[in-house]
């Protein structure tokens, strides 16, 4: 099973309480007595509770497939990155049959990059938490990728959780900016091959300006690609590249070196400096993200995680729709061997004669005795746990999920269909639907008591 980090188990848990403050309480009596049986703090019980519940109802599965959604989604859009960006070059410099305007290309370069880098600041300055539209056409496609029912409610649990520590700004920052880097730098190298692989001439054109102007912001944007070393065109080619494109191999190198520097200097490096601070950032407050207790949705969890004292008994509502049932296994330390009885009238001697190593835990007949069993086979998990049932009374939804509860606070478990007492006979139809509701829980069953199995553990 794959692991969890931290920020995936407060998504769950996120998701849990999403889920119950707009659909009602979850059935969760076992989820709250495992979470009790846990060390921890209230947080770290929250969210082994809604680990469990997450688990049982899908949605643990639901967010690996979401992030298999999020990745391809990603891959998507680097992909549509890389061939932006190389679009942008060969828009820049053309067929290589006329003369390439030194300023309408670097506008085709920088020009969009510039706009929208300036409109995510002033949004991350003055909007606060506001959501960029790569951010949104991931998250869509990620959903859209994952292709689960169940996904739909993480992407929402996702953004609150985000929102309420201010993080989504820098996560979608992360994302904006490392994409436009990579659209930047797939331009980047085609700029340079189609240079190294074609003769560009260079030329700028006017009809109100002077070549003053152009001289001067040629060399003011070009005096921060200088100091990194690129070249930057004389006065008296930048003069000249105002008539026609020169043929001087120096003029058209001077040109190209000024084009790839002023891209790289206020193109790349920008990018570069905004990416890895918002993920410097994200990092700093994904380590600090944790729960928010004073939700109400957690808020009233304290006295079913952690009670000033034990209570007896069920006292919650049922809920509207029950949870699919299911059989397991337990994972802690076992040891020993138990017998427990379901609901048995008084027309059979029980206790059967056991062997002295299996202890008898008597007969489940009420909530509080089946509330009491399993907070002690929370703690002390038996190894082999036999379950004698009735077969004269139905398999219905209450039993079944006692018998899958308990056959998950055991290492192994089986169940004994007792016979009938003398002088009556069971329903064939009623015993057909007790082995099927045991074989869809996955529980071995016998109409004999496995007495030596339960003893030795071999048959």
């Amino acid at each position: 099973m794959t692991a969890l980090n931290p920020l995936h188990t407060l998504w769950l848990t996120e998701t849990v309480r999403l889920r119950e403050e707009h659909a009602g309480p979850l059935e969760d009596q076992e989820a709250n007595r495992l979470a009790r049986s846990s060390d921890g703090d209230l947080p770290t019980r929250i969210q082994n509770r809604a680990l469990w519940l997450a688990e049982r109802d899908g949605l643990r599965a639901a967010l690996l497939h979401w992030l298999q959604g999020a990745r391809l989604a990603l891959i998507v859009l680097m992909v549509l990155a890389i061939v932006s960006g190389a679009g942008l070059a060969f828009a820049a410099l053309g067929n290589g049959l006329a003369p390439v305007n030194v300023f309408w290309a670097l506008g085709s370069l920088l020009g969009l990059n510039l706009i929208l880098l300036l409109s995510w600041a002033l949004g991350l300055l003055f909007a606060g938490e506001h959501s960029a539209s790569l951010g949104r056409l991931w998250l869509w496609l990620s959903e859209k990728l994952a292709r689960d029912a169940k996904a739909a409610q993480l992407a929402p649990a996702l953004l609150l959780l985000l929102q309420r520590h201010k993080l989504n700004r820098w996560a979608v920052g992360v994302l904006v900016n490392g994409l436009w880097l990579l659209a930047l730098c797939s331009a980047l190298v085609i700029l340079l091959t189609l240079m190294a692989t074609r003769r560009y001439g260079f030329v700028w054109e006017t009809t109100i300006l002077g070549a003053d102007t152009f001289v001067s912001v040629t060399q003011a944007l070009g005096s921060l690609p200088a100091l990194l070393g690129f070249s930057v065109p004389s006065v008296e080619m930048i003069r000249a590249s105002g008539d026609s494109a020169l043929n001087i191999e120096s003029a058209r190198q001077a040109w190209a070196a000024w084009l790839v520097g002023v891209l790289l200097v206020y193109g790349l490096l920008p990018r570069l400096i905004l990416a890895v601070l918002c993920l410097w950032r994200w990092k700093r407050g994904r380590a600090a993200l944790g729960l928010d207790l004073n939700l109400p949705g957690y808020s009233h969890l304290r006295e079913a995680l952690m009670p000033s004292s034990e209570r007896l008994g069920v006292n919650d509502a049922a809920p509207p729709q029950l949870h699919h049932v299911s059989g397991g296994a337990s994972d802690l330390h076992s040891d020993g061997a138990l017998l427990v009885a379901i609901e048995l009238d008084d027309q059979r001697p029980w206790p059967p004669k056991l062997p002295a190593t299996v202890k008898d835990a008597g007969i489940l007949d009420s909530r509080e005795s089946r509330h009491k069993l399993l907070e002690q086979l929370t703690r002390f998990p038996p190894a082999r746990l036999l379950i004698a049932c009735d077969p004269r009374r139905s398999p219905d939804r209450g039993s079944l999920a006692l018998i899958g509860e308990l056959a998950r606070s055991a290492s192994a478990t089986r169940v004994w269909l007792l016979q009938a007492p003398p002088g009556q006979a069971l329903d064939a139809e009623r015993l057909g639907d007790w082995h099927s509701a045991l074989q869809q829980l996955d529980l071995p069953f016998a109409d004999c008591a496995p007495l030596t199995w339960l003893e030795s553990g071999h048959d």
